[in-house]
């Protein structure tokens, strides 16, 4: 609340007493910004200033002076204390602040802003030294948090990451950090947004710019490819040979495969032929005597006729033994050529009466 001399003093002055007075209270706010010993959120770090870059969180001597009527940028929050109390927020659009009382202590900026963090050296549990940097992605969350719950975010931050970064290396090899920057990066977002969650500033992602190995490491991991370059081609020539003899051998085994199948058929296919061929020539040859007893049968003499036949036959092949060099053996009764003849006729009628009881029919009881 207003006292009443501010009051009257204000109504009976208007505008032409309220320019002077706005300017004595921002002068008088400067000279107590530069008189002020503390760091608040918003100042810049003299390393951030030393190193040129742009910080995220503007200078305290930037900070906007009381004028009465204010109009706050989009996506900007202005922290307004009152007598040296937090009074409100102010929020884009226009604001109305009571002169020496009203003091305009932070502006935080709510837009997603990078920040950059410099080298530094890291150990693997490997033993390996690396030097590291990268690019942090923060944005304020809440502007009460980051004005009053730390004394300077952005060194904060920075150290923060730094750590964060030293601590996730010192649990993984040369090789996982080289292979996993991903699951590195996600690892530190999380810690850190841990840490700065009283601080209302979120973390939204890191990246490793750039990873720097000792000379002497780099060159093992190049002899290393090289080496595993080498691997692989040797690897793909020997695979190479060894299908070309797999296809070789298997085309020899097909063919030799096709050709037995072949063979098989084709000796098939002659048994079959000759068999066939046999089975034709015995029935013609059975067909031959049958029609030969049968026209014997019907034939008035013919029965006689064979008998002479089968004798002079019956000579003949004993004929024929008689020419060869071999020993032949013969009965002593065979000396005489009627006797000859009469075992020639005596065959034949051996095989008449077996034609004949053959050829009788079966007679039923």
């Amino acid at each position: 609340m207003l006292s009443r001399s501010t009051a009257q003093i204000i109504r009976t002055s208007g505008l032409a007493m309220a320019r002077p007075l706005a300017m004595a209270a921002a002068s008088k706010s400067v000279s107590f910004n530069q008189s002020s010993t503390s760091r608040p959120f918003s100042t810049a770090t003299p390393m951030a200033q030393s190193q040129g870059n742009l910080t995220y969180f503007q200078d305290k001597s930037s900070l906007p002076a009381n004028t009465i009527i204010r109009f706050v940028p989009q996506q900007n929050a202005w922290i307004v204390e009152r007598m040296g109390k937090f009074h409100r927020i102010l929020e884009p659009g226009m604001a109305i602040l009571i002169p020496f009382l009203d003091r305009i202590k932070y502006v935080q900026s709510l837009k997603e802003s990078a920040l950059a963090i410099p080298s530094q050296s890291a150990i693997t549990s490997d033993n390996v030294t690396l030097e590291m940097d990268g690019v942090l992605y923060i944005k304020v969350i809440d502007a009460y948090k980051a004005s009053y719950g730390v004394e300077d975010a952005q060194y904060a931050i920075s150290q923060l990451a730094q750590t964060t970064m030293r601590s996730e290396i010192g649990q993984l090899t040369l090789d996982h950090v080289l292979r996993e920057r991903q699951n590195l990066n996600h690892n530190i977002t999380e810690a850190i947004n841990e840490a700065a969650e009283s601080w209302g500033i979120q973390c939204l992602r890191y990246e490793i710019r750039d990873i720097h190995p000792p000379s002497n490491v780099l060159e093992a991991m190049h002899r290393q490819v090289s080496a595993e370059r080498s691997k692989r081609a040797e690897i793909l020539e020997s695979e190479g040979q060894r299908q070309s003899d797999i296809n070789i051998a298997e085309g020899q085994k097909q063919s030799t495969v096709l050709a037995s199948e072949a063979h098989k058929a084709q000796l098939m296919n002659e048994a079959q032929g000759e068999a066939e061929a046999i089975l034709a020539k015995a029935t013609a040859e059975a067909e031959s005597i049958k029609r030969i007893a049968q026209a014997i049968k019907e034939t008035p003499g013919g029965q006689d006729a064979v008998a002479l036949q089968v004798a002079q036959k019956y000579i003949e092949a004993f004929g024929k033994l008689a020419k060869e060099s071999n020993t032949v053996v013969i009965p002593s009764e065979m000396g005489q050529v009627g006797s000859w003849i009469s075992g020639g006729l005596g065959i034949f009628d051996h095989l008449k009466k077996t034609i004949g009881n053959d050829s009788k029919p079966e007679v039923k009881n």
